[in-house]
Order: C-alpha cells, then sequence, then structure tokens
C-alpha cells in the first residue's frame, strides 16, 4: 500500500513515497476506508515543512475521504460502500471542546491520510455529503468544518448580518459561500485585484484591496455606515487584529482562526473593550459539528472551490503551490 512518511529532519524535499503493510480487515467498532483524496491545509504546511515538529516517519494529512471498504462487528452508522470524510479531532464528539493540543490530530500527533487505505473506530468519520466527489468532501474536514463554526456554531450567523473576510485561503473561501447562501452580506479583502474580483463573481458585496488600502478597517467600518460588521473572520492574528477591532461592530464577534502574521505581537486589548467585542479562539470543530455542517451542505448545495489535484507522490508539488500562494481554492492529494 503507498504511503507518505516523514523524514525528520522535516523539509518538503524529506517527503518519502513508501509501502506499508496492508491494514488488513476491521475489528470491533472498526471500519475499513479506501483513501481516495486529502486536502492542504496550512497546518499540514506546518507539519511537511517542519515548522510544527512531529515524530520521524509520521504519515501526513489530516483531511481524507473515500469509500467504506468493510465494517467491524458493532457498527451500525456506516455500511460498505459508503462514502466518508475524516474527523480533525476524532476524540472530540460533540459539547464543549475536551482538547487543547494536537496529540489526536491525524498527521500531527498520530499518523494521517496520505496513504490508499486505514482501519480506524468508526467515530473517526462522519458520512460525505450525498453527490460529493472525494476530492470535494476531503476540503471539509478542516477549512469547511473552521468556517462553519466560526460563523454558525461559535457567531449565530443569521441573514442580514455583515460578514468580513480576510485573504483567499481555504477558511474564507468556505465563509464567504456559507454568508452568501445564508443570506449575510460579504465583505472581502485579499493583495490580488484579480482574486478580488473571483470573490465579488462568488458573491462578495464589497472587496477592499488590503495593500492598496492598508488601513482598511476604517474603510469597512465606511462601507457600513460607521457600524462595522457583524462577524470577521480572521485570519492573520496580531498583525491584522488591531484592524479587525476597528472593523467590527460594537458587540460584534471576531474569530480568531489563524495565525498568519505571528504567533505574538500587540493587540488594542483596550479597543476592543470599548466596543464590548467578542474575540473567539478555535480550532475545527466537533464531530457532531461536521455532521450538522454536512446536512447543510446539502441542502444549500455549495460546492468546495478546487484550485488543482495533485497525485500522491507529488505530494511536495502540492505544498510548493501552497506556499505559491497563487491558488485559489482548496489544493487536494489523489490517491
Amino acid at each position: 500500500m503507498k504511503a507518505i512518511k516523514i523524514e525528520n529532519p522535516a523539509g518538503l524535499d524529506r517527503l518519502r513515497v513508501v509501502d506499508l503493510a496492508d491494514p488488513g480487515a476491521p475489528g470491533h467498532g472498526e471500519i475499513r476506508v479506501r483513501i481516495h483524496a486529502s486536502s492542504l491545509n496550512y497546518h499540514d504546511y506546518g507539519i511537511v515543512s517542519g515548522a510544527m515538529p512531529t515524530e520521524d516517519g509520521r504519515v501526513p494529512m489530516s483531511d481524507g475521504a473515500g469509500i467504506v471498504e468493510a465494517v467491524g462487528e458493532g457498527v451500525t452508522e456506516f455500511r460498505e460502500g459508503d462514502s466518508v470524510v475524516s474527523c480533525f479531532f476524532p476524540q472530540w464528539s460533540d459539547g464543549p471542546p475536551p482538547v487543547a493540543d494536537f496529540s489526536g490530530t491525524p498527521g500531527d500527533g498520530v499518523d494521517g491520510y496520505a496513504r490508499e487505505a486505514v482501519l480506524r473506530p468508526a467515530n473517526w468519520f462522519t458520512k460525505a455529503p450525498e453527490g460529493y466527489s472525494h476530492e470535494e468532501a476531503a476540503t471539509l474536514t478542516t477549512a469547511g468544518l473552521t468556517a462553519w463554526r466560526a460563523l454558525v456554531v461559535d457567531g449565530g450567523l443569521k441573514a442580514g448580518d455583515t460578514v468580513l473576510t480576510l485573504g483567499t485561503g481555504g477558511v474564507s473561501i468556505f465563509a464567504v459561500q456559507l454568508a452568501v447562501a445564508m443570506g449575510a452580506r460579504v465583505i472581502a479583502t485579499s493583495s490580488s485585484d484579480e482574486k478580488l474580483a473571483r470573490l465579488r463573481e462568488m458573491g462578495a458585496a464589497e472587496t477592499i484591496n488590503y495593500k492598496a488600502e492598508p488601513e482598511w478597517g476604517a474603510r469597512v467600518a465606511e462601507m457600513t455606515g460607521g457600524r462595522g460588521v457583524d462577524h470577521v473572520i480572521e485570519v492573520g492574528g496580531p498583525g491584522t487584529l488591531p484592524q479587525s477591532i476597528e472593523a467590527c461592530r460594537i458587540g460584534g464577534h471576531i474569530a480568531l482562526i489563524g495565525v498568519l502574521t505571528g504567533a505574538s505581537g500587540e493587540v488594542p486589548t483596550a479597543a476592543m473593550m470599548a466596543r464590548h467585542q467578542r474575540l473567539q479562539g478555535l480550532i475545527v470543530g466537533s464531530r457532531a459539528m461536521q455532521k450538522d455542517f454536512v446536512r447543510a451542505l446539502e441542502v444549500t448545495g455549495i460546492r468546495p472551490l478546487i484550485d488543482r489535484s495533485f497525485a500522491l507522490d507529488e505530494i511536495a508539488d502540492a505544498f510548493r503551490h501552497e506556499e505559491s500562494g497563487a491558488h485559489f481554492g482548496k489544493i487536494v492529494l489523489t490517491m
């Protein structure tokens, strides 16, 4: 069985193709899944590049989608032939977050889905949306569920709200799609006029080139008649948070999802306090949230945007494409 392993010290040139033993038949409570696709995330890049150290010989990739080939005794939720997609936190079924690390996350603390087949407990997966390709389903585990939790679970998004998205990464693209589908007004930022045009085609009401307008927080406030937006999808971290606070309304919600500008820095906490804003840190979500998200996708008809597909043994090239920043939408691996 073909798989990818990380050789330490990690780096894109140290990802090697290996043959693993077949995982065999499922035991009690397990399913055997033929993996057909995975998708690239910033977290995966941190692992394979060495920025986030992991065990030597780790199989990377947190997202996995495929077909159930066999079910073990006691499994009632799945049957052979079901299309399924993995969970980022397999140990988080429902309720408040029970984890604050990645020790159980596939591709990080345990082996991931850069391989052709796996044996896993059945509750490590949910069903994929009806009619989705494996490549589409593979984008949901991390990026899609993060956007869903930020806007719907934590944010309580409703029709008529205004949402600000930053950049055109996987989470931000999903957030635009969800907000538009649910009747919200979207203001989107990017440093590329070409990408801004594509965001408008997706339904973004207004866009801002943040390089041309570095004080974009004031510009967003102006666009909303001085009120500010209800929700901010904050993926930059300390370098962009001051602008997000200015762009967000009194009592608004800022979902802190990424730290692309660094892990620490100065934050104007007094301004956030004065505006009674809620800053919510989050990493992906629970299995129950993912099941709700799948149902919502089936109802709304949202389909993920896939920029480009790579074969499993082209994984290093796939991550170099992610590094370039040229992509718009998700990059996927196919097995």
